[in-house]
């Protein structure tokens, strides 16, 4: 089966300019030739994430990540090939092509998962007809209870479920197999083995990700009863909690009308709708899970700044401090926001209205702040060895941070409320054991390079070639023989646009290779500032070309000589005889050029 043809995929990249497509995720500084942002993919904090807009691919010089227009969609966006092209076609304003793509198991998780979102896509509908069908009295009294205006339950497509037998009978009318209903997470089995709604008699909050899609559904139990009050549909093929944020559809629709300073997260659905009414509509909900690395990810697409919003009791939860920090080794500015004790984002607005909101908002307090008020909460300060054990562990978070401003102002605050004075608490700092690296930046993609000295050879005389260097103008690839398959690849697409008088583009190298290919990170790595520039890199340039060459002539010496060894004609051993003796001079004299240079 075939994909887009090249014709095709060359018409795409063309129309959606890698620089541009970036930039509207990362912000992009120009230096040189090239444009620098903080990498996506790893924790960083000084720019490695190059962008070459003349050869339209992206590198990054700390974690190994590359790849072209495509391969940044799929990334980003957590989409395969196709999806990808179809986002970028959809940006472009291209048709998309007709195509088979992949292999046939490709092709079969495809169909599947498309007709996983059909299903789901019918049964959104399903519970909103079900809303506005007159049967709903007891959903629509919640929604009337909480608040809720019709455009606002429009807005997130809100529906009922009336009882547990009707979507499945629905569902089943419009052709969809029992496995695809169990699999979609819609459909559950009861005790019996029948086919349930699994979220039957509730208020349905429908879960649409960044692409529009329905993937998954929460549900509100409408009266006091001994199960789970909130409910999700389980874990699919389309549907991963930990990768997904409540509301992430129209933030990012509101991300492209406009743009976004930042984002408030808040815990569960209606807090989030209830901020959206009340006109907070940069706001996403983590749908009662600590947020995670994903989650992370995919809410630094849309803003750099993070205000968390959980409820007032948040302090004491550990696991949601654990994410917090999680935000700040994806490079996120995180700030948390203070909300009166023993409420949530929804109790404040329907309190103390929108002005309150904005109130709590504006007291929002940075990480290291709110971590310090989050201890003091767990210690009673009057009692003298709870206040000392404060104090101890207050000083390890005042550590970890950069800034001496920063930790000269905390010490002070720590001064306030423990009574210790400022420079006990300073030499006590300046004892106390530092905070450990961020675990995101041990995670990154390991830059060690332990190749010897052939492998690093072959890579600077492809990247030489490759980049387009004075030095390397006319050197003939041909004649070199290359171990490696990525060496190889590289080295037989040179040849061939070198033969048919075409431009080599290295972003062509993305077609062919696999973008986490750790020797064609490598040879990427060799563009970067003054590598392949200048003097030095000739000589060095010279020298892999004498080091592939006796390499080679030593390989064929060694087997010349098995072959003299073995065999037992005397005409025959003449001639290998004279063939050891050529190589062995040719290999002398390129050692005696070696040894000359290095004099």
């Amino acid at each position: 089966m075939k994909g887009p043809d090249q014709e095709y995929l060359q018409q795409l990249k063309s129309k959606n300019d890698l620089v541009d497509v970036i930039g509207s995720y990362l912000p992009l500084e120009k230096k040189g030739a090239n444009y620098w942002a903080c990498c996506p993919f790893h924790h960083e904090k000084t720019p490695s994430f190059s962008v070459n807009a003349a050869d339209q691919y992206y590198h990054c010089f700390g974690c190994g990540a590359s790849g072209d227009v495509i391969t940044f969609i799929r990334e980003m966006e957590s989409v395969d090939f196709m999806d990808a092209v179809r986002i970028l076609a959809e940006r472009a304003k291209m048709p998309l092509p007709q195509t088979d793509y992949d292999s046939e198991e490709a092709a079969r998780a495809k169909k599947k998962r498309d007709e996983v979102l059909r299903l789901l896509r019918d049964t959104a509908h399903f519970y909103l007809d079900a809303l506005n069908g007159g049967h709903a009295d007891k959903h629509i009294a919640y929604i009337l209870k909480r608040g809720i205006s019709a455009s606002v339950v429009r807005k997130f497509g809100l529906g009922a479920s009336l009882n547990f037998r009707d979507l499945p009978r629905y569902l089943l009318s419009k052709g969809y197999s029992e496995q695809t209903m169990l699999e979609s997470g819609a459909v559950a089995k009861s005790e019996r083995g029948e086919l349930i709604d699994a979220l039957g008699g509730r208020l349905i909050f429908p879960v649409i990700n960044a692409m529009g899609d329905v993937v998954a559904f929460g549900g509100r139990m409408l009266e006091k009863t001994d199960f789970a009050k909130y409910k999700n549909t389980k874990e699919t093929i389309v549907f991963n909690k930990s990768k997904n944020l409540y509301n992430i559809n129209l933030v990012k629709k509101q991300k492209k009308a406009g743009g976004l300073s930042d984002i408030i997260i808040v815990e569960g659905y209606m807090d989030a709708i209830s901020l959206y009414q009340a006109g907070f509509e940069n706001v996403v909900a983590s749908m009662g899970t600590a947020l995670t690395k994903e989650q992370a990810r995919l809410a630094k697409r849309y803003a750099d700044t993070v205000l968390i919003s959980y409820d007032g009791d948040f302090a004491g939860q550990k696991g949601a401090i654990r994410g917090l920090e999680i935000l700040r080794e994806e490079q996120l500015n995180v700030r948390v926001v203070p909300l009166p004790e023993g409420l949530d984002p929804d109790d404040v607005i329907k309190r103390q209205g929108q002005e309150g909101y904005r109130a709590c908002l504006d007291a929002a307090m940075p990480l290291v702040d709110f971590k310090l008020e989050a201890l003091a909460r767990r210690f009673d300060l009057k009692n003298v060895e709870q206040r000392r054990e404060y104090t101890a562990q207050a000083l390890k978070v005042i550590a970890g941070e950069e800034s001496a401003s920063v930790r000269e102002d905390l010490l002070k605050q720590l001064r306030d409320r423990t009574g210790t004075t400022y420079e006990s608490l300073r030499r006590d700092l300046e004892n106390a054991p530092q905070a450990p690296a961020p675990k995101a930046e041990a995670e990154s993609r390991p830059r060690e390079d332990n190749a010897d000295g052939l492998r690093k050879a072959c890579r600077f005389l492809i990247a030489s070639v490759l980049f387009g260097a004075k030095y390397a103008e006319g050197f003939d690839l041909a004649g070199i023989s290359f171990e490696d398959p990525v060496h190889t690849a590289i080295a037989e697409y040179i040849l061939l646009r070198q033969k048919n008088g075409e431009r080599v583009r290295p972003s062509a190298l993305f077609e062919f290779i696999a973008e986490d290919s750790p020797e064609l990170s490598q040879i990427l790595d060799l563009s970067m500032g003054d590598t392949l520039e200048g003097e030095r890199a000739k000589r060095y340039f010279d020298d892999c070309v004498n080091l592939l060459e006796r390499t080679k002539i030593s390989a064929e010496l060694e087997a010349v000589s098995a072959r003299y060894d073995a065999e037992t004609d005397l005409a025959e051993r003449k001639k290998l005889s004279r063939r050891i003796l050529e190589l062995t001079l040719k290999l002398k004299k390129l050692n005696e050029t070696t040894g000359a240079k290095a004099k």
